[in-house]
């Protein structure tokens, strides 16, 4: 049973490491004749994982605007 759902929010260059260092795991794991299967569960989600796109809305104050 799940307690909750955490979200991170990464950059590219982060979810870069994030993969980088699951993938090194499981190669470890590998050469240790060891289980895979829930980290390569999360290197799928990892890599899998959508891209929240954002908006920047900037808000002028009425004397901040140009004419």
């Amino acid at each position: 049973m799940r307690d909750g759902i955490k979200t991170l929010d990464l950059d590219k260059y982060e979810i870069g490491i994030l993969i980088n260092a699951l993938n090194e795991f499981r190669n470890m794991l590998i050469e240790q004749q060891r289980e895979t299967a829930p980290v390569d569960e999360l290197l799928l989600k990892a890599i899998d994982a959508p891209e929240k796109k954002r908006t920047l809305v900037k808000s002028l104050r009425k004397d901040d605007r140009r004419k």
